[in-house]
């Protein structure tokens, strides 16, 4: 099993550009090293290719996500890069050097899994210690480095206990503690929040990304958490059987995203499909099927005729009174989750029957919180539109 404590430890031991001694210090993170370039990584398992001629570049002290669906090839990206899952073709330089062929143990990356992987039988001062005694630091050093370690996870007064004693959270610090102790360049993280509850993966997120930006580390990160890859993320890279389908900054992907499989595998998204009728300098017409005309701020190659999506994110559409209204609906269905209502509308248009939207009203004194059945106006700002190409 790749997530078997000891195999994963020894499988971290040596760095191919470096000999194994003593880690670099916290006063001088390793913020030049850490570059990751796939060339053209594939892996096949039968007939299926899972991931396919995969090219990207991660820049150093980048954080870095791979999102995607069940079955995108996010994760088999990611033990490709640790070396536990051989490419069948392409590159994998980490710092110019192709790794590709060089064995897990001497890639020098550090590895945190989802079931953190803690010795049992150890306590957490020798958990954090085992990668640096494998490489045969001399004991003063050993203390140094995971007393240092132990601080920057706030686990000092743990030290003595072992894993049994500590909470899901306590033991996640442990197996990111183990993985930085020694100064590594990469830290490859496959879903290490998964099994904590949605408060603490919160405060989790904050501490990984705090420690990150203070030893100045690459980070590779695996999630199917939308929130949480848009909120810890550099840039994010969104697979799609084993094609990357966007890649750029968080609020890129999320509000401009370059398709509908993008726009709503990132949350909720409203898609209204019809085509372009007509240009108008920097903006498009847009009709839907059932007669619903706007305009878009759209680019040059939106040309009369082209079929579209109209999209918009559900916090983009705003209710209101039938005097402010740019389109006229009634609430079909309404979900209380907590900040916001999401409502699901039926909307009226010139050709009777409307679209369908989604819109999330903050749950706020000032705001309009319509019942079911219940007659409404919604309104948005132009900009906030956008047209993606038609589902194929």
């Amino acid at each position: 099993m790749l997530t078997d404590a000891p195999e994963v430890d020894a499988r971290v031991t040596e760095t191919p550009s470096a000999p194994a001694s003593a880690p670099a210090s916290a006063a001088a993170p390793a913020a030049a090293r850490g570059a990751i370039e796939l060339r053209g990584v594939t892996k096949r398992y039968g007939d299926e290719c899972v991931v396919d001629r995969l090219a990207l570049s991660i820049a150093p002290g980048e954080f870095f996500s791979l999102l995607g669906p069940s079955g995108s090839g996010k994760t088999t990206t990611l033990m490709m890069l640790a070396g536990f899952t051989p490419a069948d073709a392409g590159e994998i330089r980490i710092d110019g050097q192709d790794v590709a062929r060089i064995p897990p143990k001497r890639r020098g990356l550090g590895m945190v899994f989802q079931n953190y992987a803690v010795f049992p039988h150890m306590s957490v001062f020798d958990n954090i210690a085992f990668p640096l005694r494998a490489r045969g630091l001399p004991r003063d050093r050993v203390r140094a480095e995971v007393e240092r370690a132990l601080a920057l996870v706030q686990l000092e007064r743990h030290a003595d206990k072992f894993s049994r004693q500590l909470s899901g959270g306590q033991q996640q610090r442990v197996a990111i503690a183990r993985a930085i102790v020694y100064s590594p360049p990469v830290v490859l993280m496959d879903e290490p929040l998964g099994a904590l509850d949605k408060n603490l993966r919160y405060d989790m997120q904050a501490e990984i990304r705090e420690i990150q930006r203070r030893l100045g580390m690459t980070v590779v990160y695996v999630t199917h958490d939308q929130e949480e890859a848009l909120n810890m993320s550099d840039r994010i890279a969104i697979l799609d059987r084993g094609r990357i389908a966007q890649l750029g900054q968080p609020v890129e992907v999320y509000e401009r995203p370059s398709s509908g499989f993008v726009a709503q595998f990132l949350g909720e998204a409203n898609l209204i499909e019809g085509r372009v009728t007509a240009r108008e300098g920097e903006r498009a017409r847009f009709e839907s099927a059932s007669g619903l005309q706007v305009m878009v701020p759209a680019a040059l190659e939106w040309t009369a005729g082209r079929e579209a999506l109209l999209f918009v994110r559900p916090e983009k559409l705003v209710l209101c009174h039938d005097d402010e209204a740019l389109l006229h609906a009634r609430v079909q269905r309404r979900s209380f989750l907590g900040g916001v209502l999401r409502c699901r509308l039926h909307c009226a248009s010139r050709g009777g029957s409307g679209p369908e939207l989604v819109v999330d009203v903050p749950n706020a004194a000032h705001a309009l919180r319509p019942q079911v059945g219940e007659a409404v106006g919604v309104r948005w700002r132009e900009a906030d539109l956008s047209l993606l190409p038609a589902s194929s």
